[in-house]
């Protein structure tokens, strides 16, 4: 009987949440990518591999592999390993692990299960917990291997169904099935179901229908063509249903869809109009707040403003606009909660952290794709420059943020949410105080007492004045000549940088932008 030919040696695991582009290189190491929320893509060379939540993505050794997350919110676990030869083998098993590809990994639920025990034991130190982690190790990559030894059917089958999935992009407008998918690929329909949804992330219908959709925002843009015609064309034999599905998969209609991508969009989008400006649009109004005041960074001084608070939305009659846009936030401005019934609305019910997808979205509504790649990719340039100054300049020095008004302060939150965690602490690479961490997994911020502003030794930190509780002017400035405030290391260092309450305390493009000029200014 022969022994073992191969073993794994796991060299590093981690759950990542990258920014919208990342790379991974490992010279000789195998690396294994296991998504567990979000969208985006793997590109190595010119292939590419579209991430959904329950992938598995095996990258060979000595490839550089870009990183692409789509959706904001992307997380993943990486495990980067060694395959270690014991003898020579007889067998192919181990020829999965030779090229960039998509591995099987189901049920999911076991995969996960081994992937937290793994993670959670990644610091072992003595000898029989590392014991313990090999094995581990070894069992998660039994269960894999056990989904992905090479058989010639079941690569014949995969194959099969991604052939037909190509064929079904070309033939979007015949009327299909899912029996006649299948069919096509030789595969039996619970089985070409199955793994039509592993390589796509959609059941079969449903893939079509965004097809369909998305050829069907095209031809509204490119043609005069009337919707009923261009339903026709894409596939839809029922112009109501046509109208139905793309109001699902876009949020307005195709009418408001071809009207919102005139070169001269009428377009209300309170708390958005950072976005709007990025993409060379010029809102026809803007919001303001008695106290907060208006958006100055964006520059649109001449622009009339709408005070939210006191809901001065009768105002917005007389400016016509074609196109409302509305974000999660709106809920708690009442005056807002009409505007549908003035013009077409589109609701963005995404968190502002996935600003990303905001800009997406408004940039499809719009017709700027174009303008919105070189925006995020300039972002993208300006976020690795950044962060290798502040490697050297503050390297090791802690970092955290605080609003201050006049019924207390609070303290922000890490990487995951917030306004200015995800630009400090993800994209720039700052190190959060203790206190941070301390904050719990996605909550977005923490009111402070005194006691435990008392103990916020952070090296840097970074404040802003919120003037919406204030009765007197100035009185959210107090804590400041207060002995507690005083005391603090940050405070004696004159390390205390105030910046502007609008510009940090948004989502949009360009305050996060305005957010790292801030950082380098005094930290760079």
């Amino acid at each position: 009987m022969s022994g073992l030919s191969q073993i794994f040696h796991l060299q590093e695991v981690s759950y990542s949440i990258p920014s919208a582009m990342w790379q991974l290189y490992h010279c000789d190491h195998h690396s294994l990518v296991v998504v567990i929320s979000g969208h985006g893509e793997l590109i190595c060379h010119h292939e590419t591999i579209h991430l959904t939540e329950e992938k598995c993505v095996l990258i060979p050794p000595n490839q550089k592999v870009n990183v692409h997350n789509e959706s904001g919110v992307l997380c993943f676990y990486h495990l980067t390993f060694k395959i270690i030869q014991l003898q020579e083998s007889q067998t192919d098993c181990f020829s999965i692990f030779t090229q960039f590809q998509e591995l099987g990994c189901h049920p999911f639920s076991q995969c996960t299960n081994l992937l937290e025990i793994i993670y959670r034991h990644r610091l072992a130190m003595d000898e029989l917990s590392l014991f313990e982690q090999h094995v581990r190790f070894q069992e998660f990559m039994l269960f894999i291997m056990n989904q992905n030894v090479p058989n010639q059917q079941q690569k014949s089958v995969r194959q099969s169904v991604e052939q037909s999935i190509k064929y079904l992009q070309k033939h979007y407008e015949r009327d299909w099935t899912v029996e006649q998918l299948a069919e096509l690929a030789a595969v039996p329909r619970w089985n070409y179901s199955r793994i039509f949804k592993d390589i796509t992330g959609q059941i079969p219908l449903n893939f079509l229908n965004n097809v369909r959709l998305e050829k069907a925002k095209q031809l509204l843009v490119t043609t005069n063509d009337r919707i009923f015609e261009i339903s026709q064309t894409v596939g839809f034999n029922n112009e109501y249903y046509f109208n139905r599905r793309f109001k699902e998969h876009v949020g307005i209609s195709p009418g408001q869809y071809r009207r919102g991508q005139s070169n001269n969009p009428r377009i209300f989008a309170p708390f958005l109009e950072d976005f709007l400006v990025a993409l060379g649009i010029t809102p026809i109004a803007q919001f303001s707040h008695s106290k907060w005041g208006k958006q100055d960074y964006l520059g649109l001084q001449e622009i009339p403003d709408i005070d939210i608070e006191k809901g001065q939305m009768d105002q917005l009659f007389h400016y016509k606009p074609t196109l409302i846009m509305l974000d999660e936030g709106i809920e708690r401005w009442k005056a807002c909660h009409q505007l549908d019934q003035l013009a077409p609305t589109y609701h963005l019910s995404h968190p502002g952290e996935d600003w990303r997808t905001t800009l997406f979205q408004i940039a499809d509504l719009t017709g700027r794709m174009a303008i919105m790649k070189d925006v995020i990719n300039q972002y993208e340039v300006k976020v690795q420059k950044a962060k290798k100054v502040l490697q050297k300049s503050v390297y090791g020095q802690s970092v955290a943020f605080l609003r201050i008004s006049a019924i207390g302060i609070s303290l922000y939150a890490g990487p995951a949410c917030g306004y200015t965690g995800p630009i400090l602490y993800r994209d720039l690479g700052l190190m959060p105080h203790e206190s941070v961490w301390n904050i719990p997994h996605y909550t977005r911020k923490t009111h402070l007492t005194i006691d435990q502003l008392i103990h916020l030794d952070a090296d840097h930190l970074f404040i802003t004045f919120d003037k919406q509780h204030s009765i007197f002017e100035g009185e959210e400035r107090v804590i400041l000549k207060s002995p507690t405030w005083s005391n603090l290391p940050a405070a004696k260092n004159n390390c205390v940088y105030e910046v502007d309450f609008l510009t940090w305390m948004n989502y949009g493009i360009l305050s996060h932008n305005k957010k790292i000029d801030d950082v380098l200014r005094v930290l760079g």
